[in-house]
């Protein structure tokens, strides 16, 4: 993972019984939208297939329904897809960061330029 070229703000949410949803579930959870395979979402990500399942599985326990089904190969080849359960909470952590970014720019804006008077 590179370096940002400036302040990055992100967000993790504590859930109820100890799960935790942020930036990371959130790629995937797009990765595996947009290509329709665990496999090649944890490719794409850079994390092995076994990892990408675990967290997939976190999401749909911590959360208490599915978040990603998955069929096997076959006829049709399998793949997975999100529910729209999943659909949902992208939508609401989304929003809840551009909110978050929206009314904290200027204060993260401060993480590049300290102020030097000390």
């Amino acid at each position: 993972m590179t370096a940002p070229d400036k302040p990055r703000l992100s967000i993790r949410i504590d859930l109820p019984g100890g799960g935790r949803f942020g930036p990371g579930k959130a790629a995937l959870l797009d990765a595996i939208a947009d290509l329709g395979s665990i496999n090649k979402a944890a490719a794409q990500l850079g994390m092995s297939y076994p990892r990408a399942k675990k967290l997939v599985e976190a999401m749909n326990r911590d959360f208490g329904v599915p978040l990603v089904i998955s069929a096997q190969g076959g006829a049709d080849g399998g793949g997975s897809r999100l529910t729209d359960a999943a659909d949902e909470i992208r939508g609401i952590y989304r929003e809840l960061c551009n909110r978050t970014l929206a009314h904290n720019k200027e204060l993260l804006r401060t993480f590049s330029k300290p102020d030097k008077r000390n």
